[in-house]
């Protein structure tokens, strides 16, 4: 971007990686507190029990602020102070394990339940008979964008590698692990809860499953889940303090070489976070508005914008064909998007 734009168009791309991963951060500290402190559901205001409420019932230090703080700073802060993303492949291969282990789990209730005819058909399709439903069709779009966007750790560990080359097979092995972790979650969670699944599908394992166990597989489920969330933290922390820094102080020596202002803006940027998860009151409205906004613009805009530019020569008619479809689609399918959360809050 700064090549193709200049120092404006770098620091366009920086405050989306910056806005982007403060969203995703918040719903990743937001899930945590469902998960452990509980939540109360957007409709009904149906309390859903937390792992440690569930535990030990209800108290001051199983509550959502302190549940949250503690994780801040037991968990986050000593895993955001490494300054290389090399330090963080053990915690990186643990939480992919851990991902694996909810969805293998998830997957074994749902055909134990399926098996015993326990599981009625799930509704297909959406509901859709008028404007307004065919416009919150468009809400899981931002969704869907965030969920693919790692284009900011991309340049991070290529630059940390021994051998360069390899990167492109660790995106494709990445992408491929994502889709799959994605697709398993989606249905079998569906599957599970139908039309009563929440916007944090963890949420719903608070109830009886109806199969033997249930409760130990319940528990089992949302802290897999919170420690993975716990472990992937730092990975995308590390992207958003660097392109912060880039904001802020251009033309600074490298954050590594400076401990006072790498100190600064570690702590400052957590503590946004953490008061961020504090207020938002769910994950839907963070996924939605960083989704439809930051996300896009560095999965669809930015590179489909610089094909254009194509100040280098490179590309050919049918390179910018594709990237003004791009540009057009990423427009209209998330103003669509944004208009239809306005008009919902």
């Amino acid at each position: 971007m700064g090549d193709a734009f200049g120092a404006l168009g770098r620091g366009f791309l920086q405050f989306c990686v910056v806005v982007n991963n403060v969203g995703v951060m918040v719903v990743y500290m937001i899930i945590i507190g469902d998960v452990l402190s509980g939540t109360s559901s957007s409709s009904g205001g149906v309390h859903h029990h937390g792992v440690f409420e569930g535990w030990f019932g209800p108290n001051r230090w199983n509550g959502r602020f302190v549940i949250l703080a503690v994780t801040t700073l037991g968990v986050f802060t000593p895993l955001t102070c490494f300054k290389r993303v090399d330090s963080l492949k053990y915690t990186s291969a643990v939480s992919v394990a851990l991902a694996v282990v909810f969805v293998v789990i998830t997957a074994g209730i749902a055909i134990i339940k399926l098996t015993r005819g326990q599981i009625p058909m799930p509704k297909l399709f959406p509901d859709v008979h008028d404007w307004e439903s065919i416009f919150r069709l468009f809400t899981a779009a931002p969704v869907l964008v965030t969920a693919y966007i790692c284009h900011y750790n991309v340049h991070p560990i290529h630059n940390e590698l021994k051998d360069p080359a390899q990167i492109k097979p660790i995106v494709r092995a990445s992408l491929v692990l994502c889709s799959a972790v994605y697709v398993t979650t989606s249905f079998f969670g569906y599957l599970l809860f139908g039309e009563d699944t929440l916007d944090d599908v963890l949420a719903n394992f608070d109830s009886d499953l109806g199969i033997p166990y249930g409760s130990v597989f319940n528990d089992a489920v949302r802290v897999s889940y919170a420690l993975h969330l716990m472990l992937v933290f730092p990975i995308v922390f590390h992207a958003l303090r660097l392109n912060m820094d880039g904001l802020i102080f251009p033309s600074a020596r490298p954050l590594a070489c400076d401990n006072r202002r790498f100190a600064a803006l570690t702590g400052a940027l957590l503590a946004v976070i953490f008061l961020a998860a504090n207020f938002i009151p769910n994950i839907w409205i963070a996924f939605q508005f960083t989704g439809a906004t930051a996300a896009v613009s560095i999965a669809y805009i930015f590179p489909a914008a610089m094909a254009l530019r194509d100040r280098h020569g490179i590309a050919r008619k049918r390179d910018k064909l594709l990237a003004l479809f791009m540009i057009a689609m990423a427009a209209v399918s998330n103003a669509v998007a944004v208009y239809s959360d306005a008009s919902s809050l």
